[in-house]
């Protein structure tokens, strides 16, 4: 068991918890061989996952270089990498020689992905989600990777099949979808032609309180704006359950790349949600539109015989989400749109 608050009172406080080794990870680190490098560390997962490392690094006494990578750092971003004794390095991962100039290191976290705008710049998204690891799988070959992917590369499933599995066959719907597919290929590819032991995480969808398709539906409620019923059902996971189970995937990475789904065990009603909110909020919750039997679902039952059950049940993150925007504390301001069924991000 771990110790978790009633409620989340801060960002600090917040971002300790999303950044909290489980004694597993912690446990990995005292025999894990090589330094941890982050490509695309400045995403909504990416920090909390550095300073996880950080964090079970020096538990574990292990002493590990923790490396960030990505385009643009600002001041305050530098500022607290520096106080995590995180290095970070500043460049264009799509710049081949900016890639190839990087420090080998054991363990290649890539993050780095383009979904929101995606129908806006389709060859960009193609280019980040499907070019790029290419680069990575060819300059990394001799470490071992982790690569986030996505359950959107499943088709929409009846809302009582428990969801896909890793053994189905992906359906990508719209072309960020299909790109993440060949995110996924390229990664592949490298793991048969190289022998590079490998891991991708079909991720959806991490929640905390500044973020996600919880606060989505509780900021309508909250506003007194319908909620959209047209994908009527989904699934979640606490980011902190994420960064322990990204970090925990290094120990089953192999060739050829080991598929992973990972979200939480509940299929959730977007109405009965909703409504949850609108009695913590003390608001009757609208609605718009009516619920599909169908919707993007995945079942992380493999996931939770390798590495365990998610620590933290999302029932208490749904109060918690209440809460924090009942205290009004900040937002990322970056909705999922989780809502969209024709794959247009």
């Amino acid at each position: 068991m771990i110790d978790l608050p009633e409620k989340i009172s801060s960002v600090e406080q917040l971002e300790e918890l999303i950044s909290r080794p489980y004694d597993e990870t912690v446990k990995l680190f005292t025999s894990l061989d090589g330094d941890i490098l982050i490509l695309g560390i400045n995403g909504k997962i990416g920090p909390s996952l550095a300073r996880m490392a950080r964090r079970a690094s020096d538990l574990a006494g292990s002493g590990k270089n923790i490396i960030g990578v990505d385009r643009n750092f600002d001041p305050v971003q530098r500022s607290v990498f520096k106080a995590l004794n995180i290095e970070i390095i500043e460049g264009d991962l799509l710049d081949v020689s900016f890639v190839n100039s990087l420090p080998g290191a054991g363990n290649i976290f890539f993050l780095a992905g383009m979904k929101f705008g995606a129908v806006d710049n389709l060859p960009l998204t193609w280019a980040i989600n499907s070019y790029l690891p290419a680069i990575v799988a060819e300059k990394f070959k001799n470490s071992t990777i982790v690569a986030f992917s996505t359950g959107c590369v499943y088709p929409l499933v009846p809302i009582d099949s428990g969801g896909s599995l890793e053994s189905d066959p992906p359906v990508a719907i719209g072309e960020y979808a299909q790109s993440c597919l060949g995110r996924e290929r390229m990664f592949e590819y490298g793991s048969l032609r190289y022998n590079t032991k490998t891991a991708l995480i079909r991720l959806n969808y991490s929640v905390e309180m500044r973020y996600g398709v919880l606060v989505d539906i509780a900021t309508r409620v909250q506003n007194r704006q319908p909620v959209d019923l047209s994908m009527g059902h989904f699934n979640v996971i606490w980011q902190g359950d994420v960064n322990n189970y990204v970090l925990q995937s290094l120990k089953i990475a192999a060739t050829p790349a080991k598929i992973l789904n990972l979200t939480g065990p509940e299929i959730l009603s977007v109405r009965d949600v909703a409504t949850e909110f609108g009695n913590l909020m003390g608001i009757k919750p609208q609605f718009v539109s009516s619920e599909s039997d169908t919707a993007l679902l995945s079942n992380s039952s493999d996931a939770y015989t390798l590495l365990g059950s998610p620590k933290v049940d999302i029932s208490r993150v749904i109060r918690w989400v209440a809460g924090w925007l009942m205290e009004r504390r900040p937002l990322l301001g970056k909705p999922t749109h989780f809502e969209v069924r024709d794959g247009k991000y």
